[in-house]
């Protein structure tokens, strides 16, 4: 009997928790978005021309960080909790986990491609990089005579002496940030990769070799500037010596004020990043909370409107912000796909 009756109490609770969000979000008429501070700028863009139809109020876009919002989104359902989320990177397996738990199914929404950059203030510091130098310049241990020693590389000279006589000073994003994670994976491991103690060492043990290749100094040389991507202009105006990391189309958007270091021969440009050969580069992601979508109103619209032609496709306006389309049949497949609501599986 008293199974039963617990039975049944913890039934009722969560049918009136349904019956309650279903309520409650109905008051909610405006989508909330937060995530990557790379998607932002597209996202807001769609924002903008959504809410212009005049059918629905103009979504609210937080740039939080990839991370930040993922922590969000998967947090539950409700009307407190975002409806989607943008990211530079891909979810990851224990975000995943996490939304499942907590009762949120992911819709993911593959929007185009970012390159990321090393940029600098125009007539400032001018670099040709590699990876393999990026990782010695910025990695928080590397190999000197067989051994693993805290980084001693001062100067960008001192990685390479074809390199500047100036002291290594990089502005980049927080580990919250897609575009971190990014730049640790493309860059960093793709430098340590080509390092024959590191290759070596990862053919032993992957996790150690991970360890090694994704951890960034923290002795001054890397600063950890934030989510703001326009506070990194700045301080990069201030100072010509020092080098940001940041998203390709926020150097096309400040490319009166910006230019990008190139990377194995190839500069950051929209149609190296397009065609693959500009090495670090990576895909743009949206996640739609399937549980929201006919409860909060306009989020199939919206979806609808990020995945038009007209918006993301060759010659649509958010190509015009810098981001880099998909190929015709990935958008296609994509917008299908985005259209059904389809949950993502990993």
């Amino acid at each position: 009997m008293a199974a039963t009756l617990k039975t049944t109490l913890s039934l009722a609770l969560a049918l009136a928790g349904a019956v309650s969000f279903s309520t409650i979000a109905q008051a909610r008429d405006q989508i909330q978005i937060v995530g990557s501070s790379t998607v932002f700028p597209f996202s807001t863009a769609v924002a903008e021309t959504f809410g212009q139809g005049g059918k629905f109020k103009t979504p609210v876009v937080e740039s939080t960080g990839s991370g930040g919002g993922m922590k969000l989104f998967c947090s539950g359902v409700g009307e407190t909790t975002p409806d989607i989320t943008n990211a530079s990177r891909r979810i990851k397996e224990g975000e995943f986990k996490n939304c499942v738990e907590n009762g949120v199914t992911p819709v993911e929404v593959k929007v185009g491609f970012d390159g990321i950059v090393l940029g600098s203030a125009k007539g400032g510091i001018n670099l040709n990089l590699t990876r393999e130098q990026i990782f010695l310049a910025l990695a928080k241990e590397i190999p000197v005579d067989g051994k693993l020693v805290a980084n001693p590389n001062q100067t960008w000279a001192d990685v390479d002496p074809s390199l500047p006589n100036v002291k290594i000073e990089v502005l980049g994003p927080p580990p919250t940030s897609g575009t971190r994670d990014a730049f640790a994976e493309l860059a960093l491991e793709g430098g340590a990769k080509k390092i024959e103690m590191l290759a070596a060492l990862r053919k032993e043990d992957k996790k150690a070799f991970g360890r090694v290749a994704h951890a960034v100094r923290e002795d001054g040389a890397y600063v950890e500037a934030g989510e703001n991507d326009n506070l990194i202009v700045q301080k990069l105006q201030e100072n010509p010596n020092a080098v940001g990391v940041f998203g390709f189309s926020f150097l096309d958007q400040n490319s009166d004020k910006l230019q990008g270091a190139t990377v194995e021969g190839n500069s950051p440009e929209f149609e190296k990043i397009a065609a693959g050969d500009y090495p670090i580069s990576r895909s743009l992601y949206f996640y739609v909370k399937k549980e929201h979508v006919g409860v909060i109103p306009g989020i199939e619209e919206f979806v609808a409107e990020f995945t038009d032609e007209g918006t993301w496709g060759d010659d649509g306006y958010l190509a015009d912000k810098g981001l880099i389309p998909l190929a015709e049949d990935d958008r296609k497949a994509v917008a299908a796909q985005a259209k059904s609501l389809t949950p993502l599986s990993m």
